[in-house]
């Protein structure tokens, strides 16, 4: 399953999918991954993104 809210979450922010790997500690291919729903990131990866992103994980992986 797409992961739209964390692309629109990176969007929001006005971030690339590079600018956030970088910010994270990982490459943008990962980013591009999380997002299309084809990788599934540690939970140590999803606070990173989610502390960038300035949002909760059940904000960005909850799904309902």
């Amino acid at each position: 399953m797409k992961n739209m809210k964390m692309k629109i979450a990176r969007m929001e922010k006005n971030l690339s999918q590079i600018q956030l790997a970088e910010r994270v500690g990982v490459t943008r291919q990962t980013i591009g991954m999380i997002e299309a729903g084809d990788f599934n990131p540690s939970l140590k990866l999803c606070i990173s993104i989610c502390k960038e992103l300035d949002c909760t994980l059940n904000d960005l992986f909850w799904e309902e």
